[in-house]
């Protein structure tokens, strides 16, 4: 039992990262019908900013601030000067642009640092609290948990509170009445990306303390998991990606400490397989779909 609460706990903090890199892929579809393969690589080039600024300034909050920055204008520049250009027919051309730019910018990440694990710092202890001889979640946990939390809240809020929000969502549903009703959609599509590359790159620097260290493909396991989650919750549901997230964290943190980590990706093959045959366009989507 003592197990058993450990393995839950880590894996609901885990699955909240897991949650907001999946938030960042639906954000992207909703705004372009793309899915981004380029996101993970975008977020490992942000995160080793984080790196560079945390290891001149001494601040992890430097760092935090340079990794937001740095997701936002990448995946900016990445809509303005490549997807733009992109026949919109189809968006088989848009992912193959992406694939592409995943090589260049892991290559380049390669080249430049090598392939060797940088270990990062957490800002805060990762050793658990024990309560009653249970151990549960670290310090750093709690803060992920509290990050986490806070940005889906703040997501939640700008997408269905605010003025900006309902012109990103009408950019995204139909741009063409949102152009005939004085709506920028160019400006709204590259503002959805850049928040999506904040979001991703969040996600990622989040986790590496707890991985191995940092390196050009640090995020890659962390994009396959985050986009089973947002396939599973339905590519257009927020909730989707949110309550997915959880539910593969979790998933992934049983069977590692049950089965094995060698098990754990087929776990997540399996749930992704039984859902799709079940719900192909997701469960929060198919719900959404009856109920219109």
């Amino acid at each position: 039992m003592d197990r058993l609460v450990f393995l839950l706990a880590t894996g609901l903090a885990r699955g909240l990262v897991v949650a907001l890199f999946a938030l960042s892929l639906v954000i992207v579809w909703r705004a372009a019908r793309l899915v981004n393969f380029a996101q993970a690589a975008v977020a490992t080039v942000a995160v080793f900013a984080a790196f560079a600024v945390t290891g001149a300034t001494g601040s992890f909050w430097a760092g935090l601030a340079a990794a937001l920055l740095a997701g936002a204008a990448l995946n900016a520049a990445v809509e303005r000067g490549l997807m733009r250009r992109v026949p919109s027919g189809s968006p088989l051309p848009g992912m193959i642009v992406a694939i592409g730019l995943v090589m260049v910018l892991q290559s380049a990440l390669g080249i430049a640092f090598g392939p060797r694990h940088r270990p990062m710092a957490a800002p805060f202890d990762e050793r658990p609290f024990v309560v009653g001889g249970v151990p549960l979640l670290s310090p750093y946990d709690l803060f992920v948990l509290a990050v986490a939390l806070a940005v889906v809240g703040l997501l939640a809020w700008l997408f269905n509170g605010t003025s900006l929000g309902l012109q990103l969502r009408a950019s995204a549903a139909a741009p063409e009445v949102s152009r005939l009703l004085g709506v920028r959609v160019p400006r709204m599509v590259t503002l959805g990306w850049a928040l999506s590359g904040a979001v991703a790159a969040l996600a990622a620097l989040l986790l590496v303390p707890t991985e191995l260290g940092l390196n050009a493909h640090s995020a890659d396991l962390l994009f396959v998991h985050a986009f089973t989650v947002a396939v599973l919750g339905g590519l257009d549901s927020p909730t989707g990606a949110l309550v997915g997230g959880v539910l593969v964290g979790v998933l992934v943190s049983l069977v590692t400490g049950y089965l094995g980590a060698g098990v754990a990706p087929l776990a997540v093959l399996a749930l992704l397989t039984l859902v799709l045959l079940v719900r192909p366009g997701g469960i929060f989507a198919a719900a959404q779909v009856r109920a219109a």
